[in-house]
């Protein structure tokens, strides 16, 4: 397996979108399964900045989610909350994002988010968020947002290592 930390690519294709594209070493299924499992997503969705203390998911159109964590740093609590749009298994996920420490007028992104299969039982993960304004664009990326999803990512590579290698060894039983 190649290491690919720290791999994702962030643009900004348009003044209302943030686009990070990240290739993993493993299916679709895996990629899916580390981003929509509530353990799983405990485990990568803080990054290094902190420790999650509510991982909430009902994935099915029209279901919520939110995410809390206490961040290391302070000790202070960073929670996001949305409803899921679009769900196609293993493909797609749509859903929209609130920041619950952002002022009203920010809004609630929209974020689709495709697993992409490629040859060698890889995947191509690309995330786009969109805002209604470049303010609010540029305000996400002022965050950190992009060395916190980084950090995500990273960790999504390992669980998806351990998942691979978990499948190996079911399978030799």
């Amino acid at each position: 397996m190649t290491s690919l930390s720290g791999s994702a690519v962030l643009t900004t294709p348009s003044d209302t979108e943030i686009v990070m594209m990240r290739e993993f070493d493993a299916p679709p299924e895996l990629v899916w399964k580390a981003w929509t499992t509530p353990e799983l997503v405990s485990r990568w969705w803080p990054g290094k900045r902190g420790t999650m203390r509510t991982c909430e998911i009902d994935l099915r159109v029209g279901g919520r989610w939110r995410y809390v964590m206490e961040a290391g740093e302070g000790g202070y609590e960073v929670a996001f909350h949305g409803e899921y749009r679009e769900i196609v298994e293993a493909e797609k996920l749509v859903n929209t994002e609130v920041f619950e420490g952002a002022p009203p007028e920010a809004g609630a992104a929209l974020n689709t988010n495709t697993f992409e299969a490629l040859e060698g039982g890889r995947t191509r993960l690309t995330m786009v968020t969109a805002v209604d304004s470049i303010q609010v664009r540029d305000m996400i990326i002022g965050t950190g947002m992009e060395t916190g999803a980084q950090e995500g990512l990273d960790i999504i590579d390992e669980i998806v290592a351990e998942l691979t290698a978990d499948g190996r060894a079911s399978a030799a039983r």
